[in-house]
Order: structure tokens, then C-alpha cells, then sequence
């Protein structure tokens, strides 16, 4: 199982998967196992998403852009990752896709982009970040993909935000140093607003400072890269939401 590929199968393409179900796969998987994984029939496959959880399988035919899989079995039971949602300002299209991948290895809910005043690049492949966040799931074991939202202004964001939900702000040159335990007051469905290259502006600052679920976080006296801090605050995130898991809180 550890050793064969994985591969995320949207449940709005398929039916609910069965033991022994026969499933046609899209061109552009039977590609990949073909042409660049170089399987053909017999060999073992492992399919996955939220609603059916993770099934082992084998290729039943693979013929360059068409292949077809017999489900075997189920080997985990359907769950959805109770992470986070990052708000991120887009960034160039390599720090953009770095954002997707590390986030969704780390275990974001949800992408959310959002634009600021010193945002630097207003253009995002909706369609290539969306394939980006499917690879990385595959890659790291995890049963769902994370949903990218259109992005939208800052303001709004802020104007339809879920009072009952905390926003944490990760503001650059804050003291004290990050807690190595996290953040304790983090809870599942929680957002995390990161700002563009140059940081959120005065105004933006002060007017984040005023709303009543944010919370100013600190990632250290040091000026992070903004996906370096994207990853660092995904980080206290999770290690908080663990440690609430293993006390019980």
C-alpha cells in the first residue's frame, strides 16, 4: 500500500466506490500511470477521497490515455481534514503554488486569496493551484483536497467573516517569540490571514486590529518571506489544534 501511487478520484465524477467496482479512469490519470509511472495491467494502485475514503486497487487496462481499475477493498474509512483556512495574499506563481502544497501538506481546509493594498499580483491559475493542491493530497496521505476559493478584496473577507470563529493575523517585528507549543486557542475551522510581500499596510493594521475575532499573532522579530510565514503559522496552528487532541480540550 505505502508503496504504490495514490490517486484522488473527485466525487463529483464518480459514483460512491464498492468492493470489486470496475472505474474508468480520466485521461489525464491513465496518462500518468501509463507514461510517466510506466505501470500497466496488474499492477497495484491506491484511489482515495473524503466521501469514500481510501480503497486499494488494481489496473485492470492501461492503453496511453484510457485504463480502467478494479477496486479491492477499503483500507480507511472516509474523513474530512479538520484544518484551518489560510487567507493568503497571491503571490508570484512560485511562492503562490509553494503556499498551495506546503498548506495543504500541512493540513489547510480551505485557500482563501485574498487581495491587499500592497498585493503585487492580481492574475491566479484557479485550474493549475487546484491540480497543485490534488498532487500535494496524494503526496502526503491525506483523503481530502482543499477547496481554493475565488479571491476577493481583504474587505470583504472581513465583512463576511463567522463571528464565532478566530482569526489569527500574523503581523511582521512582533515581540514575544512564537509559543513552541502553539497556539492553545486555536480550533478547527479557524482562519489565518497572511500578508503580501511588504506586509499589510498602517491602515490595513489598524483596521484588522479593530475587528472583534482577530487575533494578532506573532512569528518572531524576524521579516519571514510571505510563504515562509504562511508555513510557520500553519505550523503553531497544527501543533495547538494537536495538543488540544491529545489533552482532550
Amino acid at each position: 500500500m505505502r508503496d504504490s501511487p495514490r490517486l484522488f478520484m473527485d466525487p463529483q465524477a464518480y459514483p460512491p466506490l464498492q468492493p470489486d467496482m470496475v472505474v474508468r479512469l480520466e485521461p489525464d490519470r491513465a496518462h500518468y500511470l501509463g507514461n510517466v509511472l510506466r505501470l500497466s495491467a496488474g499492477a497495484r494502485v491506491v484511489v482515495f477521497n473524503a466521501r469514500d475514503g481510501e480503497w486499494s486497487a488494481g489496473i485492470e487496462t492501461l492503453r496511453r490515455d484510457r485504463g480502467e481499475i478494479r477496486l479491492t477493498r477499503m483500507e480507511r474509512a472516509p474523513h474530512a481534514t479538520a484544518g484551518p483556512v489560510l487567507f493568503f495574499a497571491p503571490l508570484k506563481r512560485d511562492a503562490t503554488e509553494m503556499v498551495i502544497r506546503m498548506g495543504t501538506e500541512l493540513g489547510v481546509g480551505c485557500f482563501h486569496p485574498v487581495f491587499t493594498e500592497r498585493t503585487n499580483t492580481h492574475r491566479l491559475n484557479e485550474t493549475r493551484l487546484g491540480a497543485i493542491a490534488r498532487e500535494a493530497s496524494e503526496q502526503c496521505e491525506r483523503l481530502d483536497v482543499p477547496d481554493i476559493r475565488p479571491p476577493c478584496p481583504l474587505t470583504d473577507v472581513i465583512a463576511h467573516y463567522p463571528s464565532n470563529m478566530r482569526l489569527f493575523v500574523a503581523l511582521e517585528r512582533l515581540e514575544p517569540a512564537p509559543d513552541p507549543d502553539g497556539l492553545p486557542a486555536a480550533r478547527p475551522g479557524d482562519g489565518l490571514l497572511i500578508g503580501p510581500e511588504g506586509g499589510f499596510s498602517p491602515r490595513e493594521q489598524e483596521f484588522l486590529r479593530r475587528q472583534p475575532f482577530a487575533c494578532v499573532l506573532s512569528l518572531g522579530p524576524l521579516v519571514l518571506r510571505a510563504d515562509t510565514a504562511a508555513a510557520a503559522g500553519l505550523a503553531l496552528m497544527g501543533a495547538g489544534l494537536r495538543r488540544q487532541a491529545v489533552s482532550g480540550l
